[in-house]
């Protein structure tokens, strides 16, 4: 009988490969992603691709932004990936060739190959991973693969996305052709661009406190610094 790895069982493994500290700001958003990849990884309708693969380098990447010290991003990535048993260096090969796909692409000739009414003699693994998505009743759809999506969409043609109206019926038309429910794209992109709307909010908030913490350390030691100087005596 197989064990099924469990969450914690992950987590356990992350902080064993990553052991320095997370800043707390980023600590929820690294135990957020590996748990939705844990429990992806176990559902057994669940099965690879390399615009999954896009999606979590996106949201590694969107989320982490600004993190310090920069050095230990890397670190993070890697251990977060092989907490869930998968190798980081596919996913970053897979995503960098989705992306190097899509900026070579007008957007409208990639919205026809991901929605699957046209082919394109581009990619062969993409192709067929779109196929075989399209075919696949028992496909398991996941939050992750959306942001996969948007990425390649936003790669192409970063204005286009932000058409909400525009975005809102590419997203229609690809569901359709991959037989995806285009309110489930809709809903989790918007979820996932008002969480990143939100971090860097956060981000721009703890920024502004350490910038004043630093300024009131600065005063308090001018202060102390004066206060030491002794007063000229009246023979000067």
């Amino acid at each position: 009988m197989n064990n099924v790895r469990t969450v914690s069982d992950t987590k356990r493994t992350f902080y064993t490969l990553h052991s320095r500290p997370i800043n707390t700001i980023y600590r929820r958003v690294v135990e957020e992603l590996m748990v939705e990849m844990h429990l992806l990884s176990v559902n057994v309708d669940f099965n690879y691709n390399p615009i999954y693969a896009l999606g979590v380098v996106t949201t590694f990447e969107r989320f982490m932004a600004g993190y310090q010290p920069e050095q230990d991003k890397e670190s993070i990535f890697n251990s977060l990936l092989k907490a869930v048993e998968v190798n980081p260096d596919t996913y970053q090969q897979d995503a960098q060739r989705l992306q190097a796909v899509a900026n070579d692409l007008p957007i409208a000739d990639l919205i026809s190959w991901l929605s699957q009414s046209t082919h394109l003699d581009r990619d062969t693994e993409l192709q067929n991973t779109l196929q075989a998505i399209a075919n696949n009743s028992n496909f398991k759809y996941s939050r992750l693969f959306a942001i996969g999506l948007y990425s390649l969409l936003e790669s192409a043609d970063p204005e286009f996305v932000k058409d909400e109206k525009q975005l809102n019926e590419t997203l229609k038309t690809i569901g359709d052709g991959l037989s995806i429910s285009d309110d489930k794209l809709t809903k989790d992109l918007e979820l996932y661009r008002s969480n990143l709307d939100k971090m860097t909010q956060a981000l721009i908030v703890m920024a502004d406190m350490v910038a004043a913490d630093r300024k009131k350390r600065e005063q308090r030691n001018q202060t102390s610094d004066s206060a030491a100087v002794p007063p000229p005596s009246e023979n000067e």
